[in-house]
């Protein structure tokens, strides 16, 4: 691992109601492009903003660490799981700058959607004091911003990870990955209700544990993953 001036951490927050490939596939993607040493892969406790998952947080974070197995640079963090109440992100950046030291790059990955909806967050104006924004962009989707939202991220805009880079936080990249999967977790979960195939969809280890546990066999609330 690098010095501690220049290790480079993503928070990656979801409900990974269940983990599926698409998620583990940006993470490691993610990781590529911005030549991180971890990302660390956040399920949700109780979500701020949406409804609550029909799965337990330990079910959830146990599924995550079945899917990411031995993958080098992805970590299952639970620090979500173990905190009571909301799950909110700010808290649980300022827990990994707290962990990691005010020297390491931190990055706060987020989808397109979330980060449309950011001044809904909570104390949304910490997040760049904690950690840089790195949107995973969707091809051919342009949206005007909220002016809260504009007025956060002024003149904080880089173009190339080499900039994001040079300061631990405060910065915002739009980033693009090779592969970005159209899996939703709720058409996983409605295949599992179904009976129907999930291979390919997630990791067979996920599976087997879903299979395990007898999970997702009546209908359960739930939502997809790269959000607060």
């Amino acid at each position: 691992m690098r010095h501690s001036s220049t290790v480079r951490i993503a928070m990656l927050g979801g409900t990974f109601d269940p983990v599926h490939i698409g998620h583990l596939r940006s993470a490691v993607e993610l990781g590529e492009a911005l030549a991180l040493d971890a990302v660390h892969m956040i399920p949700v406790h109780v979500p701020p903003h949406r409804t609550a998952p029909g799965i337990s947080a330990e079910h959830r974070l146990a599924m995550l660490k079945a899917g990411i197995g031995d993958t080098p640079g992805l970590v299952a963090d639970d620090r979500e799981v173990r905190r009571s109440g909301h799950s909110y992100s700010v808290d649980t950046l300022a827990s990994l700058r707290e962990a990691w030291g005010e020297q390491v790059r931190l990055v706060m990955a987020v989808g397109h959607d979330a980060f449309l909806g950011l001044p809904d967050w909570h104390q949304y104006e910490r997040l760049l004091s904690l950690a840089h924004i790195v949107v995973i962009d969707r091809p051919d989707h342009e949206e005007p911003l909220k002016p809260a939202l504009a007025s956060l991220i002024e003149g904080r805009e880089v173009s190339t990870v080499e900039s994001l880079m040079t300061a631990p936080a405060g910065h915002l990249l739009r980033l693009r990955l090779p592969s970005r999967m159209a899996i939703a977790a709720t058409e996983v979960r409605r295949r599992l209700q179904q009976g129907l195939s999930v291979r390919y969809l997630i990791p067979e280890s996920v599976e087997r544990y879903i299979e395990t546990h007898g999970l997702y066999r009546e209908s359960g609330a739930g939502v997809d993953g790269l959000s607060e």
